[in-house]
């Protein structure tokens, strides 16, 4: 079954109850019911965030284009990869003030994204297909993240970014637990090869013996300059949350916000070896 034949099952079952559909899912995924009086588990926890912590704020923090302004005043703009347009469908979209390179994305979900390198080359009807075909779905339906529920779907546009120092970007994700960065995700190779790394490390920079069944590690991955710094924005941006990741990419040695979110996976991380998912879960204080 293709992703997006499973995308449209989930979407069929939007009738049922949060709680209900999200116990299916999990059972699904996991052959036993979450405890939902106690959670116990990183994804237990994230699934009952999903129910009881639904502050207004989240809508702004994972809508991609509403994100750029809550960001700013926060961390400064100076973080934000800049906006080159934003329109409510495909065929408003202003191709010829565009640049040579740009990037679309719909704002409201984590599947909508059409790279382009080169506007001389470039598959209009294939992109058009992509991006309405990802309009279509509110996309809180596909596993219950209530932020996403309220966004009202759009499309931007925003700035190529190019690093001189690497063929393509790496992704730096945060988990911060409670406003604590305490593990990095990094994530390589995602559009220069079949398989891309995943590689776990703790919050000094140590690499972590988690594997991702369906990707590889890169051991020799290095540390970003502006480590650090990353860590920093991360707390400010996190603060009275239990749980949130926060992206960021390094370009020529400089900070970006890539993206923020709480729900990683969806809630449904199948981790190897499995003792990480009540790990991770120790980290995460609901009270």
């Amino acid at each position: 079954m293709n992703k997006k034949t499973k995308k449209r099952i989930k979407y069929f079952f939007r009738f049922l109850p949060d709680k209900i559909y999200l116990q299916l899912y999990y059972f699904a995924n996991f052959k036993k019911f979450i405890n939902f009086e106690n959670p116990q588990t990183y994804n237990e926890k994230l699934n009952w965030l999903k129910l009881f912590d639904r502050k207004p704020e989240y809508t702004k923090m994972v809508d991609k284009y509403e994100a750029k302004k809550y960001v700013a005043n926060i961390i400064g703009e100076e973080y934000v990869i800049p906006t080159l347009g934003v329109w409510d469908k495909f065929d408003d979209i202003d191709f010829d003030g565009l640049p040579n390179q740009f990037v679309l994305k719909c704002t409201h979900d984590s599947e909508g994204l059409v790279i382009v390198k080169d506007k001389k080359k470039f598959n209009k009807n294939q992109a058009k297909k992509i991006l309405e075909e990802a309009m279509k779905y509110n996309f809180f339906y596909i596993g219950r993240e209530y932020p996403y529920k309220d966004i009202k779907p759009r499309i931007i546009a925003e700035k190529y970014m190019v690093d001189s120092n690497c063929v393509e970007l790496t992704d730096y994700k945060f988990f911060c637990f409670n406003n604590i960065p305490k593990i990095i995700l990094v994530c390589s190779e995602r559009f220069s090869s079949n398989n891309m790394c995943e590689t776990w490390f703790d919050e000094k920079w140590n690499l972590l013996p988690i594997v991702e069944n369906k990707h590889r590690i890169d051991k020799n991955v290095q540390r970003p300059k502006n480590f650090e710094l990353m860590k920093k924005l991360a707390i400010s941006l996190s603060k009275k949350i239990p749980f949130v990741r926060i992206d960021f990419y390094e370009v020529d040695n400089k900070v970006y916000l890539g993206e923020i979110t709480f729900f990683p996976a969806s809630g449904f991380e199948k981790f190897n070896p499995a003792s990480w998912d009540k790990k991770f879960g120790d980290w995460i204080n609901l009270k």
